[in-house]
C-alpha cells in the first residue's frame, strides 16, 4: 500500500512574533513551534512517522513565509528511500517567500538505500527582498554497514525559478559518475549549502560571506573536497563530497553559522532536535 502525505506550513509575522500555522493530510506532522532565540524566529521539526518512503509513496510539503517572518525547518533524522519494486518514491517541496521573508530549510540527509527509485525535488520562489538559507544532503547506500548503493536510481531537482536550476540523476550502475575524479570520486555523500536572495546580493556583502565560509572550509578536514562560490548574483553555494554523512554535517553546521552571522548578523542557534 502506497502512502501519500501532504503538509501546508505558513509563517506570518504577528505583533513582532513569527507564528506558524499548518494543516496536514496523511502521515506528515509538525511538532510544536519553538522559540530558542526569541520571538523573531520560529523553529519547527517535520516528522514523518512511517520512517521512510517505498515505491509509490509521495511526501509533499508546501511552505509559505509572509513579509517579515522568519521560519526555520528541520527534521529529526534522515529521509529514507527504501527498495522499490518499480514505482518511484517522491519527496517534493515547494516554498514561497514574500518580500522581506526569511526561511532556513535544514532537513537532515536523504538516504538512498540499495535498489531504491527515488525522486527528491525542491523549488523555492523568492520575491524581491526575500532570502533563503538552506542545504541539501544526499547519502548513497549504507557504507558503514557494508550495504552499498549497487542498484537503483536517485533523481535530484533544486530550483529557484528563473535564477538557479540543478538537476541530476545518479544511477547505481553509472560507475564513471560514482567513481571518477571528475564525478563523485568514490565518495557516497554529496551536499550543497546555499544562500538565495530574491534580488542580487550586494557585492561587498557577497564577498564577506564567501570569505567567512572559506575560512570554515580551510580549517576542516574536508577542505580538499569542498568549495564555495557565487554562480549567480542572487546565489551563494558551498559544495562538499565525503565518504559519510557525519563529516559533512560537521562542516555544514559551522558554515551555516558563518553565513548566518555574515549575511544576517545573527548567531547560529541550532535547532534543539540536533542535540538529541
Amino acid at each position: 500500500m502506497s502512502w501519500r502525505a501532504c503538509l501546508e506550513l505558513h509563517y506570518s509575522l504577528e505583533s513582532a512574533r513569527t507564528v506558524a500555522r499548518y494543516r496536514h493530510n496523511g502521515p506528515l506532522r509538525v511538532l510544536r513551534s519553538l522559540y530558542p532565540e526569541g520571538d523573531t524566529v520560529c523553529h519547527n521539526v517535520l516528522v514523518h512517522p512511517p520512517g521512510g518512503l517505498v515505491g509509490g509513496d509521495t511526501v509533499e510539503t508546501q511552505v509559505s513565509v509572509a513579509p517579515g517572518a522568519h521560519g526555520l525547518v528541520t527534521t529529526p533524522g534522515a529521509t529514507r528511500f527504501y527498495r522499490s519494486l518499480g514505482e518511484p518514491a517522491r519527496q517534493r517541496v515547494h516554498a514561497r517567500l514574500e518580500a522581506g521573508a526569511r526561511l532556513e530549510w535544514l532537513p537532515l540527509e536523504a538516504l538512498a538505500y540499495n535498489q531504491c527509485q527515488a525522486e527528491n525535488r525542491a523549488v523555492f520562489d523568492l520575491a524581491p527582498g526575500a532570502e533563503l538559507l538552506g542545504w541539501d544532503i544526499t547519502a548513497l547506500g549504507l557504507p558503514a554497514a557494508d550495504q552499498p548503493f549497487a542498484e537503483g536510481c536517485f533523481t535530484q531537482h533544486l530550483e529557484v525559478p528563473g535564477v538557479w536550476l540543478e538537476q541530476g540523476r545518479i544511477a547505481a550502475d553509472d560507475l564513471r559518475l560514482l567513481n571518477s575524479p571528475l564525478g563523485l570520486a568514490g565518495k557516497r555523500c554529496l551536499a550543497t549549502l546555499f544562500f538565495m536572495a530574491g534580488t542580487p546580493i550586494e557585492r561587498q556583502r557577497r564577498d564577506v560571506a564567501l570569505d567567512a565560509v572559506r575560512r570554515v572550509i580551510d580549517a576542516h578536514p574536508l577542505r580538499l573536497s569542498a568549495g564555495a562560490t557565487s554562480p549567480h548574483p542572487q546565489v551563494l553555494v558551498l559544495r562538499v563530497l565525503a565518504p559519510l554523512v557525519e563529516p559533512v554535517l560537521e562542516l555544514l553546521r559551522p558554515a551555516r553559522a558563518a553565513w548566518r552571522q555574515a549575511l544576517w548578523q545573527m548567531d547560529a542557534v541550532a535547532p534543539r532536535v540536533w542535540a538529541t
